[in-house]
């Protein structure tokens, strides 16, 4: 009984605090709505907004353009719905006076071009650039300013092509030859028998170096040559407890890294790239091997002229010496092994 009566006034409770509501309207209690659906009611009216100021352009540069202006809806840079998307005059200036029309026959040109497209002449290569790092500054742009490129007269529009929905520049099987447009003795060290993967497709430009500047020489990616190289040659890293001083000093004084004719990307071959740092008498009266008798070779105790061993002939010098790189072995003094 006393389990019925706490069950009715239970009932009761509940029942009292549900009241009927005065229209069908007031029973609908609609979610406030969250961050990604404001996100998407913003982004329809700044798309519109968007749209709106591009319309000042797109009235006049439609599809009937030589210049497929309008491929720029297909970019990164045309994304209508994203309120981080530029607009014409975001990267072109308001450009009032090419707005307004034809004067005495002539349109104004837009406040920054970035061709010469049009019969226009390009802005100078600091204001093209200046209208890009409005938006992309910071991360592997910082180092912009003073760079190689900014120093002789670059900017983003020379490399990008930005009305394009492939940019050549970015894409790592194409990417080479926008920049063999310029460096064109890279071209042909990427043609010899020895070199890095580039034209296969397997290496960019752009994993050794960064085109928008670095503090490193050579615009590379870490913060020297070798740290760069050790990025895929980690073997060569070490530390080791015998260490070849030019190796850990630079690896490109061995070393061209864009190509060479003698494998594996050798400056020369050896002993001839040894004999440029090594170049004294190496356990005999001679730099390598040893001599002839019958002649005493001055400030030696043998007794010989120079003449070439079997040291001097194939690997030369990486016949005994074949941990160039370095050696961890409590033997390897003279980086035998």
């Amino acid at each position: 009984m006393q389990i019925l009566t706490r069950f009715m006034m239970a009932a009761a409770v509940v029942l009292g605090a549900w009241s009927a509501p005065a229209s069908a309207a007031d029973a609908i209690r609609l979610p406030a709505l969250g961050a990604s659906q404001a996100a998407s009611v913003d982004a329809a009216v700044v798309s519109k907004q968007h749209l709106a100021e591009d319309a000042k352009c797109t009235r006049c540069h439609d599809e009937n353009e030589a210049k497929p202006i309008l491929s720029i809806f297909q970019t990164p840079h045309g994304v209508t719905a994203d309120p981080r998307t530029p607009t014409c005059q975001s990267c072109h200036g308001p450009s009032l006076a090419h707005l307004a029309g034809p004067v005495n026959g002539k349109i104004a040109p837009p406040d920054v071009r970035f061709n010469n497209d049009g019969g226009y002449k390009e802005s100078g290569a600091d204001k093209r650039a200046t209208a890009c790092l409005a938006c992309h500054s910071g991360t592997q742009r910082t180092h912009w300013e003073g760079s190689a490129h900014q120093a002789n007269g670059l900017a983003c529009s020379d490399c990008h092509v930005i009305h394009s929905p492939v940019d050549k520049v970015r894409q790592r099987a194409t990417q080479p030859a926008v920049c063999y447009t310029c460096h064109k003795d890279r071209r042909a060290d990427m043609m010899k028998v020895s070199h890095h993967p580039v034209a296969e497709g397997k290496m960019a430009c752009s994993d050794c170096h960064n085109p928008h500047g670095s503090v490193a020489p050579h615009l590379m990616k870490k913060d020297s040559v070798n740290a760069t190289c050790w990025t895929c040659h980690a073997d060569k890293r070490g530390p080791f407890l015998w260490e070849h001083q030019p190796v850990t000093e630079d690896c490109t004084n061995c070393h061209n890294p864009h190509g060479s004719n003698v494998a594996p990307l050798l400056k020369s071959r050896p002993p001839f790239l040894c004999q440029e740092c090594h170049d004294g008498p190496h356990a005999s009266g001679t730099a390598f091997g040893p001599g002839i008798a019958g002649a005493q070779v001055p400030g030696t105790g043998y007794v010989g002229v120079p003449n070439t061993s079997g040291n001097g002939a194939g690997r030369a010098c990486l016949n005994c010496h074949v941990m160039v790189h370095g050696s961890n072995n409590p033997a390897g003094a003279f980086l035998h092994r």
